[in-house]
């Protein structure tokens, strides 16, 4: 049961019923900041409006959980630099919700900012963003493992998302309004 702030915020399932819960804020704040940029005349309002709402809503769950403390926070985590040493041990769900942290960031952000609209660019986006939460699941004492496998399925979740999205942040900003 979510009976208290903490469990709201400090669990796994808190976090998911946050989010979960939150869908129709989000929905109501796109469609509302796109009604008020297409007011002003922006350009790509609804485009823009749902981009920056979906890459808020898409990622920062995801890093709030991975930023959860472990069992004995205070104490520092497990770090693994050699790749693919940790993937092999871990089941499919570890893998998908790897994967899930950064897709957000990655199908989101090229229709966003036109200069992220390479494969390339959202790839050392995604990489960077990773790296930072890895070391902060370190420095902050979360009692957590910082391995380089994290970060290459989130890069790689933020590729295959990226690629996914392709057809709308290649289409010509005046045709797509």
């Amino acid at each position: 049961m979510l009976n208290n702030w903490y469990d709201w915020v400090g669990t796994y399932t808190g976090v998911a019923a946050l989010t979960l819960l939150s869908l129709p804020v989000a929905v109501v704040a796109a469609g509302l900041l796109g009604w008020r940029r297409k007011a002003t005349g922006a350009a790509r309002p609804w485009r823009t409006a749902v981009a920056e709402v979906g890459l808020v809503y898409g990622t920062v769950p995801w890093v709030w959980m991975t930023l959860l403390p472990g069992n004995e926070p205070g104490k520092h985590g497990v770090v693994t630099l050699v790749p693919l040493a940790d993937l092999l041990s871990w089941d499919r769900g570890q893998i998908i919700g790897n994967l899930l942290i950064f897709a957000a960031l990655g199908f989101f952000a090229p229709l966003r900012f036109p200069s992220l609209a390479s494969l390339g660019r959202v790839l050392l986006l995604a990489a960077g963003c990773s790296t930072l939460v890895e070391v902060l699941q370190y420095v902050l004492l979360l009692d957590r493992v910082s391995s380089v496998d994290d970060v290459l399925l989130n890069t790689a979740g933020a590729g295959l998302a990226a690629m996914l999205s392709y057809r709308w942040w290649r289409t010509p900003v005046h045709s797509f309004a």
